[in-house]
């Protein structure tokens, strides 16, 4: 690495900027094979770092990442408002938790074992295209101005506003890690959405508890809704969850995370320049109906990789089209009040065979599948919002402090 203030590094085939896990994941995936140099910007330690975060995503089978997973389970569970349980097996998925300082470790273990990787921690100041490809300009942390040069730029970092859309809602929630005093869990299944707490006014909102061991636990408040809470009413509702609803009797908190992710109807450019893309959460890769985004990375990421190998430069789209027109609508009839949100997806859990809704959650179903899931939902609301959607006009929204936790 060059040394004077100004001068340019040494250039790279790729670079990438940020190292949450839209970076490192595309960062592995690039340099499965030697044929490509990479050199992944991260910031330094410090208050530009985000906390440790939880990402979780369903696959069958052996994963990429399963030296790194921290827990997964073969049953979910849903409770409806009135206290019903709906619990499925939705064979061969499970889903899989990941904590993030885990997920880098294995990611710089095996960046560290490629030839043409490297991590520089330095703060990316601008990206912007050149002659023949592209640079990025970083501050390193003493101070001096380092330039990298690449063919191509794939950028993860949030974007400064959020597109105009014509729906926006927030995904926003805080979790505890708990340990209780005597075992209160199953660590086979995991409570994707429990409905008995109170609903707000807008929206709605739901508990959801993973299971460590028989006493410990993440527990997490959630609501879909269109303003975040402050922290003392995250922890208001969350107290009232586990001792009320959960009725965990004595516990402790070990540690806590909080989070808000953009459920939005926005186009979200994947380009920025000639040779700049935009990858993860900014490059559109969070589901709008969901908020769930870590399986559309690897996706994403194995097929940017699949293209620069075949001599092409290109980002798809995470989510297809018929995903993202049924994700618009849905919504709308959420943000209108049009349909009832828990009524909405405890009816989907209990109506729909497991395995295919969550591969239908995932953009995974055919067109017959869909068609199939919609004949399961109230139809006459959901039908009303189809033929609005394409009329509401596209405004600007607040953008949220965006968090890559949970999903």
């Amino acid at each position: 690495m060059s040394r004077r203030g100004d001068a340019p590094d040494a250039a790279s085939d790729v670079v990438i900027v940020g190292g949450g896990a839209s970076g490192l994941s595309l960062a592995q995936h690039l340099t499965a094979t030697a044929s490509t140099t990479v050199t992944l910007v991260e910031p330094p330690d410090g208050p530009r770092r985000p906390p440790e975060r939880t990402w979780c995503y369903w696959d069958g089978g052996a994963g990429d990442f399963d030296e790194a997973v921290a827990a997964s389970w073969s049953r979910l569970r849903i409770h409806g408002a009135d206290g019903d349980r709906i619990t499925v097996d939705p064979s061969p998925l499970r889903y899989r938790m990941l904590r993030s300082t885990a997920f880098e470790r294995l990611a710089y273990s095996r960046l560290d074992g490629s030839p043409g990787a490297r991590v520089l921690r330095a703060t990316a100041d601008t990206v912007g295209d050149t002659a023949d490809g592209a640079e990025v300009r970083c501050t390193a942390p003493d101070g001096r101005t380092l330039t990298l040069r690449a063919r191509h730029v794939f950028d993860s970092r949030p974007l400064p506003a959020l597109p105009p859309a014509r729906t926006q809602l927030l995904q926003h929630f805080r979790g505890w890690f708990v340990r209780t005093d005597t075992d209160r869990f199953d660590p086979e299944v995991a409570d994707l959405m429990d409905f008995r707490v109170p609903q707000p006014r807008h929206g709605l909102a739901f508990g959801y508890v993973l299971p460590l061991a028989p006493d410990r636990a993440l527990v997490e408040y959630t609501e879909f809704s269109r303003t975040p809470l402050t922290t003392t009413a995250y922890e208001a509702a969350l107290g009232h969850y586990c001792r009320e609803i959960l009725e965990l009797g004595a516990f402790t908190v070990e540690s806590a995370e909080q989070g808000v992710i953009p459920m939005t109807d926005a186009r979200f450019p994947r380009r920025a320049g000639s040779a700049v893309f935009r990858i993860g959460t900014a490059g559109g890769a969070t589901r709008p109906a969901t908020g769930y985004t870590f399986a559309a990375v690897q996706r994403q990421s194995r097929a940017i990789a699949a293209a620069l190998r075949d001599g092409r430069a290109l980002v798809p789209r995470p989510h297809g089209r018929r995903a993202l027109a049924m994700d618009a609508v849905l919504l709308r009839a959420l943000d209108t009040g049009r349909i009832d949100g828990p009524g909405f997806f405890t009816g989907l859990f209990r109506r729909v065979p497991p395995e295919r809704l969550l591969r239908f959650l995932d953009g995974d179903t055919s067109p017959r599948e869909e068609w199939g899931i919609g004949l399961r939902t109230p139809i006459g609301p959901m039908l009303r919002t189809a033929v609005e959607v394409p009329f509401l006009p596209r405004r600007t929204h607040p953008a949220p402090r965006i968090g890559e936790s949970r999903r």
